[in-house]
């Protein structure tokens, strides 16, 4: 029944042996654990504001992340319509300058026909009255053949030049 019920001694004995041991840890220990337990605990609360400073300074990144990501698709876009401009005018002034290039060589063209029609025409006039000239020739060879006609062609001249 010893180990049932202990002897009042034991007890006491016991008790004094846990106050000094309790006394020895409140006096050398109970301070530097609290210490530490507050510590931990600051440092922890720190760890949780840090943390939280954190993740609002990520949640404002992100939206700057996102504001940025969105003022470039603009400035992309922007781009892509300028840029789709200056092809569309770089398409427009090069249609023109072929216009203007093919009407330019028309005209050429038809200057250089013009003066070749002219040409060819003062060309068939000489040969026309090269052939008059011979034709007239031949004729008034075989017509004046003899002085008698000859006298008669000046007569009549001579007749239309008083006439005049």
């Amino acid at each position: 029944m010893d180990l049932i019920l202990p002897s009042s001694g034991l007890i006491i004995w016991q008790l004094i042996g846990f106050l000094a041991l309790l006394f020895l840890l409140m006096k050398f220990a109970w301070k530097p654990i609290l210490a530490a337990l507050d510590e931990r605990e600051k440092s922890i609360e720190d760890a949780l504001k840090s943390a939280e400073i954190a993740r609002n300074e990520m949640a404002n990144l992100k939206a700057e992340n996102e504001k940025i990501l969105q003022e470039a698709k603009i400035e992309r876009d922007q781009m892509l319509l300028k840029a789709t401009e200056t092809a569309k005018q770089i398409v427009e002034e090069a249609k023109e300058k072929a216009q203007a290039e093919g009407a330019r060589m028309i005209e050429n063209a038809k200057a250089a026909i013009e003066t070749e029609k002219q040409a060819a025409l003062e060309e068939v006039k000489v040969q026309v009255g090269v052939l008059s000239l011979n034709i007239a020739e031949k004729l008034l060879k075989k017509n004046f053949a003899d002085e008698k006609a000859q006298q008669a062609l000046v007569e009549e001249l001579v007749k239309d030049l008083k006439l005049n």
